[in-house]
């Protein structure tokens, strides 16, 4: 018995050996992998030390100076920062799927539902569905159609309220409030059919805890937190923004599910149903249609999805689009001779009434200064990060499973090689060749798998407003200067300066807005 386990032994030792062997062999004479290049790092940190803000900016001078491909190390998180277009294509293209999940990031985890929300759950069948719901019962053409009187209204309190302050005169306004102001009616008129600024605000008290509630989110989703990319802080929570970040998302919740049970009473009350409720008359709103899937879907459309639905439609459709429409009115205002030929663009095409959302299509120019205020300032200039599900290649160089994906579309839409005079606004280069749509040259909502669905919307909300101020009054910059164009602080890079302007009332729109 003694000899056979003294076999057993030395067999189990000659195998480890062999297997030893064929390792250290494998390592020897493997073909070495082609990593990016990367920027000399410190022990712990990696390349921490080198993000500056505004954080595009100083990824952009790295990249200019190492490659469009670089291999970075955010503490003990590797990083792969892409920021030409031929790259990006291979990663959101070429190898989609393989770059589709989100890395797991504190504000994910406690804000986004513990990764379930759209916007940070990973690729499966999971966020399938969820796409699926966003694509078919929010973002479908019929559905934005759907809400168009919302929109429509939202934008002509906003003409009302200026015409009413100008006093038929000149005037100054500070159009970053009124932008967000307007972008968070709009989403919660299409959400649950309420107003929480301006006028017929039924609850005060609601609404301005609401308000502040989704400031404070928004504000969390910009602070960083370095038990991201060192997790051996994280059980610190330094600066306790963990804690808050947990107590914000219980309130948030407490505040949704109570909208979504007032929804659920106020249908069972009035019988409430898709043709029933419209023919008497009723604002049908989102939480009413996601409440009507419920009831042949229940495991589909729980309260738990529903309300991610709202958090992630909130938190990627109010701040974004009003930031665009600052960024244009302050490139409109620093550009007079654009502004001039969009207005006759509008008074050509629309005349003398307002703005109406079919009128859309027939404003080519007005869509040539979108697309460019959205190449020169993206709101999302790195896109949401991703992280690769397994090993791949990009540009020729290896990049391991695990790692997190950064895109600087800001740095790509100022391409010199992509764009001509790549720093200067002109609209007019969406009306040439330049214009044409190539793969990845213009990504202000990212592409393929991961792009925002609500891409459509957001372009058609700050084609109306824009249009609509353009063409019912005369704007022009305070003093002589031109507009502050530097960067704030932010996730979503905001102005440093909150836009001021001068207007009046257009003299061929007066008719029509004293009528308002």
């Amino acid at each position: 018995m003694h000899a056979r386990n003294m076999v057993i032994f030395f067999s189990i030792l000659a195998l480890l050996f062999v297997f030893f062997l064929f390792s250290i062999s494998k390592r020897l004479f493997a073909k070495p992998k082609k990593l990016p290049p990367s920027p000399p790092s410190l022990p712990i940190l990696g390349h921490l030390h080198l993000l500056k803000k505004p954080v595009h900016r100083s990824l952009t001078v790295l990249s200019n100076r190492y490659g469009p491909i670089l291999s970075l190390r955010f503490g003990s998180r590797p990083v792969l920062l892409i920021s030409s277009s031929s790259s990006a294509e291979d990663c959101l293209s070429k190898n989609d799927i393989i770059f589709a999940n989100r890395p797991h990031l504190l504000y994910a985890k406690r804000l986004a539902y513990n990764y379930s929300a759209i916007g940070w759950a990973s690729y499966g069948s999971h966020w399938r569905n969820l796409r699926r719901i966003t694509t078919i019962e929010i973002f479908s053409t019929n559905r934005i159609q759907m809400f168009s009187a919302v929109r429509i209204q939202e934008v002509r309190s906003l003409v009302k309220d200026l015409f009413r302050d100008s006093e038929w005169g000149n005037s100054v306004v500070e159009l970053k409030t009124k932008f967000s102001e307007l972008t968070f009616n709009v989403m919660m008129g299409m959400i649950a059919g309420k107003r929480y600024y301006g006028e017929n605000v039924v609850d005060l008290e609601e609404a301005r805890r609401f308000r502040e509630i989704v400031k404070k989110v928004l504000a969390m989703a910009g602070e960083s937190n370095f038990g991201d990319f060192m997790p051996f802080l994280g059980w610190m929570d330094l600066g306790g923004v963990e804690k808050r970040m947990v107590r914000l998302a219980r309130e948030r919740d407490e505040f949704l599910l109570a909208l979504i049970d007032e929804h659920r009473r106020r249908r069972n009350k009035d019988d409430f149903s898709s043709e029933e409720g419209e023919g008497k008359g009723m604002k049908r709103t989102l939480v009413d249609v996601m409440l009507s899937l419920q009831e042949t879907e229940p495991q589909g459309y729980t309260d738990h999805i529903i309300m991610a639905l709202i958090a992630a439609l909130l938190a990627a459709g109010t701040d974004t689009s009003a930031l665009t429409m600052e960024w244009a009115m302050s490139l409109l205002l620093n550009h007079p001779d654009v502004l001039a030929k969009a207005k006759a663009e509008l008074d050509f095409q629309v005349g003398p009434r307002l703005l109406d959302e079919s009128d859309l299509p027939k404003l080519p120019y007005l869509h040539f200064i979108i697309n460019e205020t959205l190449r020169l300032y993206p709101v999302a200039p790195l896109l949401l990060p991703h992280e690769s599900s397994e090993e791949s290649n990009v540009g020729g160089f290896n990049v391991p499973h695990g790692t997190m994906l950064l895109i600087n579309a800001w740095a790509i839409h100022r391409d010199p090689k992509l764009w001509v005079d790549p720093t200067d606004f002109k609209p007019e280069r969406f009306q040439g060749p330049e214009g044409a749509k190539e793969a990845l040259k213009l990504i202000p909502f990212g592409y393929g798998r991961r792009a925002c669905p609500g891409a459509g919307l957001a372009v058609r909300m700050v084609g109306l407003t824009l249009g609509t101020l353009i063409h019912c009054f005369e704007w022009e910059r305070v003093g002589e200067e031109k507009v502050d164009m530097t960067e704030g602080i932010g996730l979503t890079m905001p102005k440093a300066q909150p836009l001021k302007a001068v207007y009046k009332p257009s003299h061929s729109m007066l008719n029509v807005l004293s009528q308002l």
